[in-house]
């Protein structure tokens, strides 16, 4: 065997490794299209030197991408338009316990494969889930109604203050602090500009 080749196979693996590093660090389920782009032409590029071309051209145009890669979630950190153009938003497929269809036939997302996304994270009954979406990674994200909620730390003390004392502390900031009615509502009013 050629120790050339194994020479190029080993350096093609550590640098390929340090330029997937650079890109960032997420699993298989949290990667975006443009991640999930660039890892593939990486992944093409990276075998290019064994197929004939140049180590140090392959290792140039990889790192082209990887730092295209970082331009794009830049221009998507600064501009939330760009983010949705790029990356999409998180899309509602449940309200108030019930099914958003229109949402859910855009997904291409049968009931039955949102059951058992559902089932996956403990959740027996659609009409148990106040807000359920799909994020921009296809992952499922929800709140319960109030009824089905576990109970917090602070749900303990009030029942605590109660029995007691007889007072209940307010804590009605759960409909100010919900994430969900920003993909419900549109209202992004409580997030800094440069944040969204």
């Amino acid at each position: 065997m050629d120790l050339n080749l194994i020479w190029q196979t080993l350096l093609i693996f550590i640098v390929g490794t340090i330029f997937l590093r650079i890109s960032g660090r997420k699993t298989i389920s949290q990667i975006t299209i443009p991640q999930t782009v660039i890892m593939i032409a990486i992944g093409t590029l990276l075998i290019q030197p064994v197929t004939g071309r140049g180590l140090w051209t392959t290792f140039g145009l990889a790192g082209i991408l990887v730092l295209s890669l970082i331009l794009i979630e830049y221009i998507q950190f600064k501009f939330d338009k760009a983010e949705t153009a790029v990356s999409g938003k998180a899309i509602p497929v449940i309200q108030n316990g019930v099914l958003i269809e229109n949402n859910l036939k855009k997904l291409r997302l049968t009931v039955d494969k949102l059951e058992e996304r559902l089932r996956q994270v403990g959740i027996t009954s659609i009409s148990d889930v106040q807000y359920g979406t799909i994020e921009s990674n296809g992952q499922l994200g929800y709140t319960l109604i109030p009824e089905k909620q576990p109970a917090t730390k602070q749900d303990i003390q009030n029942l605590i203050m109660v029995i007691q004392y007889g007072q209940l502390i307010n804590t009605n900031t759960q409909a100010q602090d919900n994430l969900f009615t920003e993909t419900i509502s549109k209202n992004n009013d409580n997030i800094p500009k440069h944040l969204q």
